[in-house]
């Protein structure tokens, strides 16, 4: 097994009870049924209801994963709230609002803003920040009001109607945990920066793309390829020992072109189109909560995660299973 410098204890993802339909975006944007499912590939998704707050899901997994762990809420030493900054109020710190309802008064909160790349962000400044030896446990939780962020009467905003919502939290240490952290690569290409811009509006904010400047597929593809083949040599392993690799969900053509590129066949991969939408950060560790649940993973398995968010940012994550 390769060495590591801390890892994964255990994660929990949490859904709101709310629902985004096929037949809504239908009849508010005019755009067709067929359309839109050919970017949801689903009649349905989770999205925040009018009385659901997401920092509420984040304690609800967060608790989940304290308990199931048997860990004290005082041993935390520090909160990562991560996401795009869609955060349930402004000028306020959902870090800090996640500690208190949990019960974690010594640890430092704070958030990390990389939009759909930032829990990977934040599980890297956890495991970065661990001292050495130590049992310290970090909390790392994901969750924004992203879906609410898109104007789904807005035709040209089709691209983005998968977009939905849900919560992570992750347990890192130091010791005893799952799956080790082995190492992460990261870019930002620049470029793209104006492609997704916000508007203010009366009630928030909208999300939109700022023309139709071509190639961004190309980019997500060349990208991912570079960060595999950086990651893969930053922790000394070949891509025929990749056993899974996990992607954004937020396009299922990008996934199948970086599989058929990388020469992965899609059984060392997860597909949860048919159920969910793009959930923001939390999709990858969907998909793997699914392959631990589902008893795919053996020990020493190497599993990556391939994560994205506007801006334009890339990041690959190597992580690899420990509790077979």
């Amino acid at each position: 097994m390769t060495m590591s410098r801390g890892g994964l204890v255990d994660f929990e993802v949490a859904f709101p009870q709310g629902r985004m339909t096929v037949q809504q975006m239908h009849e508010w944007s005019g755009v067709s049924i067929p359309e839109i499912l050919e970017i949801t590939h689903c009649q349905e998704f989770p999205v925040l209801g009018p009385d659901e707050q997401a920092w509420e899901l984040a304690v609800d997994a967060a608790a989940t994963t304290l308990d199931r762990t048997g860990t004290d809420p005082g041993s935390i030493s520090r909160v990562i709230y991560a996401g795009a900054g869609y955060w349930d109020a402004p000028a306020w710190s959902p870090a800090a609002k996640v500690a208190d309802e949990l019960g974690i008064t010594r640890a430092h909160c704070f958030e990390v803003t990389n939009f759909c790349n930032a829990l990977t962000v934040g599980m890297r400044i956890a495991v970065d920040g661990l001292t050495p030896g130590s049992d310290e446990r970090v909390l790392v939780v994901a969750a924004e009001r992203f879906a609410h962020a898109v104007d789904r009467r807005d035709p040209d905003s089709k691209g983005l109607f998968n977009f939905g919502d849900a919560a992570s939290a992750v347990l890192v240490g130091g010791s005893h945990h799952s799956f080790a952290y082995l190492g992460s690569s990261a870019r930002t290409d620049p470029q793209w920066c104006d492609y997704f811009i916000g508007d203010y509006h009366d009630t928030g904010v909208y999300t939109r793309r700022r023309g139709h400047r071509k190639g961004l597929s190309d980019t997500y593809v060349n990208n991912f390829v570079t960060l595999v083949g950086d990651t893969l040599d930053e922790i000394g392993r070949k891509q025929d020992d990749v056993r899974f690799l996990l992607i954004n969900q937020n396009d299922k053509n990008i996934q199948d072109r970086l599989l058929t590129t990388l020469d992965l066949p899609p059984e060392r991969s997860v597909y949860n189109h048919s159920e969910l939408g793009h959930m923001g950060c939390s999709d990858t560790l969907i998909a793997l909560r699914r392959l631990w649940d589902g008893g795919a993973l053996d020990t020493g398995d190497l599993v990556l995660l391939a994560t994205s968010g506007a801006g334009f940012s890339w990041s690959v994550t190597a992580l690899e299973y420990r509790a077979g």
